[in-house]
């Protein structure tokens, strides 16, 4: 028979579902897969228990009330009226978004510029359309940019760069300045900038949260890939978005319709519920994620790990090379089998092999995760990676 196709060589399925769906860890505590196992709202679970919401395809772009509704929220946050009709695109997950932003703005053999640790789906996006990947390493504790490095890759003219503010893997959320500098290099070198922004209410320590697509010069450059998931606590539901300029989501619609035709009907209507939440519920959003990560990160360095500062997002690198694993894959396996925690192995952020880091998200009740540091007790590294 005739090959397979030669892309779908190119990548392995997720190291990160993997570890939730492939392994028989019976009993452990899945800090690996990064979903919240408490409930989502309740005006979302109220509303989802009506028997008359639509069970039929809706419009291919999404419900004209979700789109209202989520363009009201999103014109708060950007500071500046979204065109439901224009700058918006209801999707199947931010996954399918960010696939249908990528397919709309690269032709094979392009290239996608991709910061250092990345979420793994961006690696394998991008090999599916066939481009080329570039990467920028994060450097430091901190994963600062190397701006003469950022520029090197720029300079070559990536078609597009993905950023993921705050970062899955490491919780880094990206400074005004840092953001300015992209933006430069964005312009001069004539790159478009796809952001990943599903944790984009998920900020520590009154740290400042921008939008990208704000900064001077930048809408019609950027496209953004939001999701409900994180913010309502209903990663299942599969409801995400795009915002962008007309000429980008005029093209994208029409790649999504062609992929999924529309995002799920009923859920579409019973979401939004959330979406017209008053400010409060975001504050205390980040009050609540703020706490669990002091429980973790604080037990986590109580036992002699050495971790990074999450500044965002629910995610936390760890160091395991003290333990003189054979790999991260097989610390994450005998980490579930042994000690019954969950975690995803470093590789699945980065292009080695192996490395020597760990990820754990803390998108778990108190008890969950004071379970889990209980443990944990005992092992213990003090290196900074």
């Amino acid at each position: 028979m005739r090959p397979l196709s030669k892309r779908t060589d190119t990548f392995s399925e997720s190291g990160i579902r993997s570890m939730t769906f492939n392994e028989n860890y019976s009993g452990a505590i899945n800090l690996g897969q990064g979903y919240p196992d408490f409930d989502p709202p309740a005006a979302l679970l109220e509303r989802l228990h009506d028997r008359n919401l639509p069970h039929q395809y809706e419009l291919t772009p999404g419900s004209a009330a979700f789109r209202d509704a989520l363009s009201k929220k999103q014109s708060r946050s950007l500071g500046r009226p979204i065109d439901p009709d224009a700058e918006l695109l209801v999707t199947n997950g931010s996954t399918e978004a960010m696939m249908t932003i990528l397919m709309t703005l690269l032709e094979p053999g392009e290239t996608v510029a991709v910061f250092s640790p990345y979420y793994e789906n961006y690696i394998s996006q991008a090999r599916l359309l066939g481009a080329s990947i570039d990467y920028v390493e994060l450097t430091g504790c901190d994963f600062s940019i190397d701006f003469d490095r950022l520029e090197d890759v720029m300079r070559k003219r990536p078609k597009v760069l993905i950023l993921c503010n705050p970062s899955n893997p490491s919780g880094k959320v990206f400074t005004r300045d840092e953001l300015l500098k992209i933006a430069a290099f964005a312009e001069k070198y004539d790159v478009y900038i796809v952001t990943d922004e599903v944790y984009e209410h998920i900020v520590y320590d009154g740290r400042e949260y921008v939008y990208f697509q704000t900064l001077p010069g930048m809408w019609d450059r950027t496209a953004a890939c939001g999701s409900l998931s994180k913010t309502y606590s209903i990663t299942g539901w599969r409801l995400g978005y795009a915002v962008a300029g007309p000429a980008i989501i005029r093209r994208a619609k029409k790649v999504h319709d062609f992929l999924a035709i529309c995002a799920p009907a009923p859920l579409q209507y019973a979401a939004i519920a959330g979406l017209l939440q008053e400010r409060g519920y975001y504050d205390d959003l980040t009050s609540q994620y703020q706490r669990r990560k002091e429980i973790f990160t604080g037990g986590l360095r109580s036992l002699g790990w050495e971790i990074n500062e999450p500044q965002g997002a629910y995610y936390v690198l760890a160091n395991i090379a003290r333990f003189k694993p054979e790999g991260d894959l097989a610390f994450c396996r005998k980490l579930a089998r042994e000690y019954g925690v969950l975690a995803v192995p470093g590789y699945c952020f980065r292009r080695e092999e192996r490395t020597d880091t760990v990820r754990f998200h803390f998108a778990k009740t108190e008890e969950a995760l004071n379970e889990a540091l209980n443990r944990l007790e005992g092992l213990g590294t003090r290196r900074c990676f």
